[in-house]
């Protein structure tokens, strides 16, 4: 297609997107640019070019973008302790701002007009994206097919993937799919039994860790080491970003940790299930909170604790790059040059035990905690302190 229009489309190489494609190009004149970010997800190179050449698109991009995820958004979001709802650590929730945010770089690289997603028009992606994309390029047009098309079910998209000569695996052809995303954080799997909250989860849709009942009899170790509130070893072994989360990943998997089965608030107000599995990032979340026990004030914690249920809410519903965000980030880590140490966890069919924690910090004292009788801490001053508090009472 000759033409001097250009749209950047967040591309997979899967069905939908493939479909989504080819939509586009019979849709609107103008030139297709495909976009796949590399966060982790299972991801095959090979299959995506070859996919996309066979819709005759010229610019094919794929970016290894591992290690900026897990340093400038996951690590920032296990350093604020953000879990929504009690139990979501927001695997698919804090991809969706970096993979939007480089898109429209590449919009911008290419002089696109226009960007789209695959999001699905009752899901929270949608969002996500969109936000992002209008933060970054507010004039850029977005198109999003899943709410303008008149391809209403799987069915119909089927028809249309065979009359355009799209392949459509097997798995595709009968009942309805499983919704499956996955990252270096997480894996999220939706729909199909799961729909109904009476189902059972069956263990077959499990891709990253062993049940509990599997795990082995043996007990694991592992110490992680803290710097300025990130990790950044791995017993004793120095590692980036992207291979220190992939080598927790596969520890905790192993030892059946990280699986979770919940029923979610959508922001656009649907109710989900869903199961999630985040093994590496639940023992960062285990481990950078005993760091922080013995390393920050009591002020500083509980302020910290204070804010999480915002700041949790603000990157499930696709805030990220808003300023209430920013400036939660900031109280986030106000203090976090003094989160410092290591701490050592042992891992057991699905329960995670903390061991120790080592720091040099003083916030922490012995001598005062201390069931020895010491001058450092005056009892008699403890009195006045409940007289104090308890006019609070009335």
């Amino acid at each position: 297609m000759q033409s001097n229009k250009r749209i950047v489309l967040a591309y997979s190489g899967g069905l939908d997107t493939s479909i989504i494609l080819k939509w586009l190009q019979e849709n609107y004149n103008a030139e297709i640019i495909t976009y796949t970010a590399d966060i982790g997800q299972k991801i095959d190179k090979s299959k995506i070019i070859k996919n996309a050449r066979r819709l005759g698109i010229k610019k094919i991009i794929i970016e290894n973008l591992k290690d900026l995820f897990v340093k400038e958004y996951v690590y920032p979001m296990i350093r604020g302790h953000a879990i929504y709802e009690g139990v979501y650590l927001l695997g698919t929730s804090i991809a969706r701002p970096l993979i939007a945010k480089r898109q429209i770089a590449i919009a911008k690289k290419f002089k696109a007009y226009a960007v789209s997603h695959g999001s699905t028009g009752k899901g929270n992606d949608q969002v996500r994206f969109e936000l992002a994309y209008h933060y970054f390029a507010p004039k850029t047009k977005i198109i999003t097919p899943w709410r303008i098309w008149k391809l209403n079910s799987r069915t119909d998209l089927i028809k249309y993937a065979k009359k355009n000569k799209i392949p459509v695996t097997k798995d595709k052809k009968g009942a309805p799919p499983f919704s499956v995303d996955d990252n270096l954080f997480h894996t999220s799997t939706e729909g199909n039994v799961l729909e109904n909250p009476k189902n059972t989860a069956p263990e077959f849709i499990y891709q990253r860790t062993t049940s509990p009942e599997k795990a082995p009899n043996k007990i694991s170790y592992v110490t992680i080491r803290f710097k300025n509130g990130n990790p950044i070893s791995i017993n004793g072994k120095k590692l980036s970003p992207g291979n220190l989360l992939q080598k927790l990943n596969i520890l905790a998997g192993k030892n059946g940790i990280g699986r979770v089965d919940l029923v979610e608030n959508r922001f656009i107000g649907i109710k989900s299930r869903g199961v999630y599995e985040t093994p590496g990032g639940t023992l960062l979340m285990v481990a950078h909170r005993a760091i922080e026990s013995v390393t920050l004030d009591k002020e500083t914690m509980h302020k910290k604790d204070g804010i999480m249920p915002k700041y949790a809410e603000l990157i499930y519903n696709g805030y990220w790059y808003s300023k209430e965000r920013f400036k939660l980030q900031k109280i986030v880590d106000l203090k976090r040059n003094k989160v410092n140490g290591s701490v050592k966890l042992k891992l057991y069919k699905g329960n995670i035990t903390i061991i120790s924690r080592q720091t040099k910090s003083s916030a922490y004292s012995m001598k005062k905690v201390s069931f020895e009788e010491n001058k450092t801490f005056n009892k008699s001053n403890v009195e006045r302190f409940i007289n104090l508090h308890k006019k609070k009472l009335r």
